[in-house]
């Protein structure tokens, strides 16, 4: 079953930071699904992350969306994602 987190990157405090959005699961759903996902969440971005098709253990494949669109890079999701 995936998961879908709130986090905050660059921070030790809850309450600060920059939040992202972290969804967490075996098959990355289709591009619409994210694309809605990442509206409710309502952050600045939201990381999805599988697991690799290569199979190399600990590496993942991620995707990343705004409210808005799909993005190419986002540092404090990735951060988050950690």
């Amino acid at each position: 079953m995936p998961e879908l987190l709130r986090l905050a990157a660059f921070t030790t405090d809850p309450t600060g930071g920059n939040p992202a959005g972290v969804w967490i699961g075996d098959t990355l759903p289709p591009a619409d699904e994210m694309q809605r996902i990442a509206g409710e969440v309502g952050y600045s971005e939201t990381a999805f992350l599988v697991p690799d098709d290569a199979g190399e253990t600990g590496r993942l494949r991620v995707r990343y969306f705004s409210p808005a669109k799909e993005i190419d890079f986002c540092g404090h999701a990735t951060i988050a994602s950690r």
